[in-house]
């Protein structure tokens, strides 16, 4: 047997045996760690075939193990393989053509909803056979150059001799298998943030605009109440500039690393609190804030950046879309009640759910009356990047 034929086999064991219980990416390292066989070379050729096989969602479910790995590899490939030359050269031969001639010469229909089942759950923005059809393609890394630093980071870059497209404003993309960190100062020089999280600079230009000016020195009261690890942070950092910022989050690890992010930021003034925003009680150090910017990037369904987590496709639930809405209107309805009058709060989400997006939208409107500026669907999947989706509020004086 060749090792193409063993790389198979190995995916197709892995895929059989991982049941979405965590993130396929957790249970691919446990699985190599504890196979010790494997080598570097081997790992990526398996892991490879296994995120091709997620790619397709229901697509040629009917087939064979084996060629539907083959099919999925062929329909995920732009340029030649070193499996397919081994196994199906005639395939590798045509791996440019366009996935509709693919699907030709495999004698498959190319079905959206095969891939992506939740066409009547998509906000209507959402072109969903372009948006399905991105899950075939792997999405870029993405990096924000911080302010002042981008001759530096160029020049590193290409010292390194890193293949990289810059947009001549502040972001790079790269192939994901770059490895960045014994080149440039992640956090310090650069932020690993995708596409379209990038673009939420320009809602927070907004708020800058016309809350800096009045200001008058002071910084300004910012909470960013569902933290994680902290990158919308140092983006308001970097956009408004000096704040008077608290940060929180429910899990106590992910402000520990928030708390390394800020220090390699240079972010050294902030308060971090732990803290449920969905329970019917939150802390009274939380009540206390008052703050005239709330961004509230909520727990979500991750839709947006399924094309990083194909595993989605095959496990995820149509129920858990209401529990993330009904999950993000109590976050919703905790935190939006300690916003200073005049003050912005921005909602974010990584979904491409109309029940997580513009329902939740109608919902601050109906329940709590402020006034909507600016509402966004951040469209990636044409971009290689993440599809995210924005809505800044203001409320009255």
């Amino acid at each position: 047997m060749s090792r193409y034929h063993s790389y198979l086999n190995s995916a197709i064991r892995i895929i059989e045996q991982y049941k979405g219980e965590e993130p396929f990416a957790s249970f691919l390292k446990k699985h190599f760690a504890a196979n010790k066989k494997y080598g570097s070379k081997d790992r990526k050729q398996i892991a490879h075939l296994c995120y091709c096989c997620f790619r397709l969602g229901k697509t040629a479910s009917g087939l064979v193990a084996e060629e539907r790995f083959l099919t999925a590899l062929f329909l995920c490939s732009d340029s030649s393989n070193e499996i397919l030359t081994a196994l199906k050269p005639e395939w590798n031969e045509k791996v440019s053509l366009p996935v509709e001639e693919k699907c030709s010469i495999l004698n498959i229909q190319f079905s959206a909803s095969d891939i992506f089942q939740w066409n009547d759950e998509l906000s209507s923005a959402i072109d969903h056979e372009k948006f399905a059809r991105s899950f075939l393609t792997q999405p870029d890394l993405f990096l924000r150059i911080r302010p002042g630093q981008i001759e530096i980071v160029l020049k590193k870059l290409e010292s390194a001799g890193v293949q990289y497209q810059f947009d001549g404003n502040n972001c790079i993309s790269l192939s994901n298998s770059t490895k960045l960190e014994d080149i440039l100062g992640l956090d310090k020089e650069v932020v690993i943030q995708d596409y379209s999280s990038q673009q939420i600079g320009e809602f927070l230009k907004l708020i800058k605009d016309d809350l800096i000016p009045k200001a008058f020195g002071t910084p300004l009261k910012v909470w960013d109440c569902c933290a994680a690890s902290g990158g919308k942070s140092i983006l308001v950092k970097d956009i408004l500039g000096e704040l008077d910022l608290t940060v929180s989050d429910i899990r106590e690890s992910i402000l520990a690393n928030l708390k390394k992010r800020f220090n390699e930021a240079g972010i050294t003034k902030y308060r971090s609190v732990i803290a449920d925003l969905t329970a019917s009680n939150i802390r009274s150090s939380i009540l206390s804030l008052q703050p005239s910017v709330i961004i509230a990037d909520v727990p979500c369904s991750g839709s947006g950046t399924w094309a990083r987590t194909p595993e989605q496709l095959t496990f995820f639930k149509t129920s858990e879309i209401e529990r993330y809405s009904s999950l993000q209107k109590k976050i919703i309805s905790n935190t939006i009640t300690q916003l200073m009058p005049g003050g912005y709060f921005l909602y974010i989400t990584c979904s491409v759910f109309k029940n997580e997006n513009e329902e939740n939208v109608e919902f601050i409107k109906k329940e709590f009356h402020l006034d909507l500026i600016k509402m966004e669907l951040l469209k990636g999947y044409d971009k290689k990047a993440d599809t995210m989706f924005a809505a800044l509020f203001r409320r009255s004086l």
